[in-house]
């Protein structure tokens, strides 16, 4: 039993990482390359050694299960329980993803690195962009980010933490990531100017104001199918193009 204990608490505490799943993260990183100013693509590609914020999109969801990154697991989110807001919500002391966002960049807006830390930082701001705007990260502690809510999905037994990460994004569209970027990322200037304003902390406070929505419309035993996912269609695909713009405005601020 204890065995048994141990295994679903490691199992809660990886779901807890994985925001978006491998192809959402992809999205948000290719969007972002492509709005890269041609001296910020040059640096960053040095930085990364020849490879593009792509490759690097999903490498902190596998780091952060090593011994030398343990201490970020809490990285990847930040819990808001029904009732709280950020200012009044208890602060994790382990960090949560907008505490690590705003001191990434500011590492790297402030250079002298070693070009290994400057590495690992670029990766993991790649990553974690993408986690601020994924809706369930900004979930309530009280079911660890919806990782205790039960629902299913299309008849199978799941959580909402999961529905979110991973299975709402492949049932909304059969893309690659390149697909996805081609697709939805069509905004005017004028709109990736607005979209691109603000600070990581009202980015987070508007990704929280979703998961209040998701919430509120998926209640525990909530049978999820083809209505909820045609309703929330709309709201991946803005998630994810907020997440790719603000980033390469973060990247382009620190590289261009």
């Amino acid at each position: 039993m204890k065995k048994f204990l141990l295994f679903v608490g490691c199992l809660l505490t990886a779901q807890s990482l994985l925001a978006w799943g491998q192809k959402g993260h992809d999205v948000v990183a290719y969007i972002a390359e492509c709005h890269l100013a041609p001296e910020a693509a040059e640096r960053i590609e040095k930085v990364l050694d020849g490879r593009s914020p792509v490759y690097y999109a999903n490498w902190m969801d596998n780091a952060s299960h090593r011994p030398e990154y343990a201490h970020t697991k809490t990285w990847h989110y930040l819990n808001i329980d029904e009732g709280y807001t950020y200012e009044t919500m208890p602060k994790n002391p382990d960090g949560d993803v907008l505490r690590a966002i705003e001191t990434l960049v500011g590492k790297l807006r402030d250079g002298g690195l070693e070009p290994d830390e400057e590495a690992t930082a670029l990766k993991m701001l790649i990553h974690l962009v993408g986690d601020m705007h994924c809706p369930m990260h900004t979930g309530r502690l009280s079911d660890l980010g919806g990782n205790m809510l039960s629902v299913t999905f299309f008849g199978t037994p799941t959580d909402l933490h999961t529905v979110w990460d991973t299975q709402i994004v492949e049932a909304a569209r059969r893309w690659s990531y390149s697909e996805w970027q081609d697709q939805i990322d069509r905004l005017s200037d004028d709109e990736i100017v607005f979209v691109q304003s603000g600070e990581p902390s009202d980015w987070m406070r508007e990704t929280h104001e979703i998961c209040r929505r998701i919430y509120a419309e998926t209640p525990e035993g909530t049978e999820i199918s083809y209505d909820y996912v045609d309703r929330f269609t709309p709201t991946i695909e803005t998630q994810l193009l907020r997440g790719g713009y603000r980033l390469a405005r973060l990247l382009n601020e620190i590289y261009g």
